[in-house]
């Protein structure tokens, strides 16, 4: 396969998926050269069983969900939280949508990938059912699943 050719056409498509789940440049601009990185790499790997387009934004997915896991370990404590004198905690949006992100990443496929490429990729239903090759009632149906899932997995959190 041709590096060239798969990177210009992949390029901006990669970069908009991670920026919607980022909403930072340059951190999307790495994650997508990252992901073109690993995707040279492991191109045997890519079985044929999904669009490349597919394949491309699944690993810079992954990319990007191992990057906020990663960030979120070194984050700092403040001083007033080692003298014992911590305030309630407070569940600021960005927590709240990296904890949609980690139930996100629990649901099953398709649902996981055809709600991340509806919301945070910002893809018509016919984009998405033309990418797994089925018709555009199967994309609205998943996805319309994959919300409802996503939905129960939310309101059991707010119960415990």
């Amino acid at each position: 396969m041709d590096f060239d050719k798969l990177y210009s056409e992949y390029f901006q498509v990669v970069y908009k998926f991670i920026l919607k789940l980022s909403a930072d440049h340059e951190l999307s601009e790495d994650i997508t050269q990252e992901t073109f990185i690993k995707a040279i790499k492991n191109i045997k790997s890519f079985k044929g069983e999904c669009k490349i387009s597919v394949w491309l934004c699944q690993i810079a997915k992954n990319i990007y969900f191992s990057h906020t896991k990663k960030n979120a370990r070194l984050k700092t404590v403040p001083i007033d939280e080692i003298n014992g004198q911590a305030e309630e905690p407070d569940f600021t949006s960005k927590e709240l949508l990296l904890e949609i992100h980690r139930l996100l990443h629990s649901l099953p496929e398709p649902y996981k990938e055809v709600f991340t490429l509806k919301t945070f990729a910002d893809l018509s239903l016919a984009e998405i059912s033309q990418l797994f090759g089925k018709s555009e009632s199967w994309a609205r149906v998943t996805y319309l699943r994959a919300k409802q899932k996503l939905q129960i997995l939310i309101k059991e959190i707010n119960y415990e």
